[in-house]
């Protein structure tokens, strides 16, 4: 089966949504932030602050690389996973690309409180979210579907990416 992979900035719930999918679904669950701590050994916040942003995207890259291999997978991407063309390219390659989506507030107020958000370091967090949202807006515009995780329950979020992936798996002559 093609990945389904879930795009979007951070605090949109990527994670938590694309672990319940991949259990509904019999799929396996990969996040690629994980991943690049199980190889690195070091979390995001510590590749962030010994080595920065260039390292840690160099290791995100390698994993998405890693992971695409794969199929059969739901995928939770960093935020800025979409930053890099080839790792959209590879992750469309065999897969579809679902953007999760929150209001600036609703994204502050659910990553206000996590300290492992090096992005976020900053006197104003709730004005560098706006400012990387819009910044992001059209890497996050290729996704094949959007989807506002606002102010919906995480069961309607969730079903809302299984309806749009098994019609996506129909388009595809995947399932009857």
């Amino acid at each position: 089966m093609p990945n389904l992979v879930l795009i979007g900035y951070m605090g949109t719930g990527k994670t938590t949504v694309g672990k319940i999918l991949a259990r509904k679904l019999g799929m396996k669950f990969v996040d690629t932030d994980q991943e690049i701590e199980r190889v690195t050994g070091m979390s995001v916040s510590d590749i962030f602050d010994k080595h920065g942003e260039i390292r840690f995207r160099s290791e995100e890259k390698a994993a998405v690389r890693r992971i695409t291999r794969e199929d059969n997978l739901v995928i939770a991407t960093g935020g800025g996973a979409v930053l890099d063309r080839e790792n959209v390219e590879l992750l469309k390659e065999n897969g579809l690309l679902v953007c999760l989506e929150a209001k600036p507030e609703i994204i502050h107020e659910r990553t206000r409180r996590k300290k492992n958000r090096p992005l976020l370091r900053t006197e104003d967090p709730l004005q560098k979210i706006i400012k990387m949202l819009a910044e992001r807006e059209p890497y996050y515009s290729l996704a094949s579907y959007r989807i506002d995780t606002s102010r919906r329950e995480l069961d309607d979020v969730v079903e809302a990416v299984r309806r749009v992936y098994e019609t996506f798996l129909k388009e595809q002559g995947k399932v009857n």
